[in-house]
């Protein structure tokens, strides 16, 4: 399996006659951070992680727009840098490269747990006695970056994603109208659009 490639740039190595033997304190928190969210957030999802001093590598992060240690890169994309890292900001973009990178497998819906949309979705599949993983976009900060990763390069960036979105065998197939559709479920009334 394909692996989501994090690289981080610290202040920090040697260029000319200028050297820099101890990284900077918010360098040395994002390192901190992004081994947490690696142990933690991203259990389970395939990630490398290669640090890199800044001085010695200047032009490497430059030539992709970063320029301000410390760098964070992933798939050689800058997502965060001059700062302490937000570990929400690399738990999405590692998320969302592993998601182009490996199909969803299997049946699963994205929701949360006061949509009467979602709810019946699952009523629907349970009925139907088709087994199905459901994973609550509100209480899984995961499932939301998953749920995006997988969902926005299908519908486009500027639709709004609503909930639930559903896969069937690894197929995305949309949300509880076009769930009613395949199964062929009674259309109950709802208030709200989920």
């Amino acid at each position: 399996m394909e692996t989501a490639n994090i690289k981080l740039f610290r202040w920090g190595g040697a260029w000319g006659p200028f050297k820099v033997n101890i990284p900077c304190g918010e360098c040395t928190l994002t390192k901190n951070i992004i081994d947490d969210v690696m142990t933690n957030e991203l259990a389970g999802i395939p990630v490398t992680l290669e640090v890199n001093d800044w001085l010695t590598y200047w032009w490497r992060p430059l030539f992709k727009g970063g320029w301000h240690a410390p760098i964070i890169l992933v798939d050689d994309k800058v997502i965060f840098q001059g700062g302490a890292l937000n570990r929400g900001v690399l738990t999405q973009a590692v998320i969302e490269s592993y998601c182009r990178k490996a199909p969803i497998v299997g049946n699963h819906i994205f929701g949360k747990a006061n949509c009467s949309h979602c709810m019946r979705s699952k009523e629907h599949l349970n009925q139907a006695g088709i087994e199905h993983q459901y994973h609550d976009v509100v209480k899984e900060p995961e499932a939301l970056y998953e749920m995006l990763g997988r969902v926005k390069p299908i519908i486009g960036n500027s639709v709004p994603v609503t909930v639930p979105q559903i896969w069937l065998d690894g197929k995305y197939i949309g949300g509880a109208s076009e769930l009613r559709e395949i199964i062929k479920a009674p259309v109950i009334p709802g208030h709200d659009q989920g």
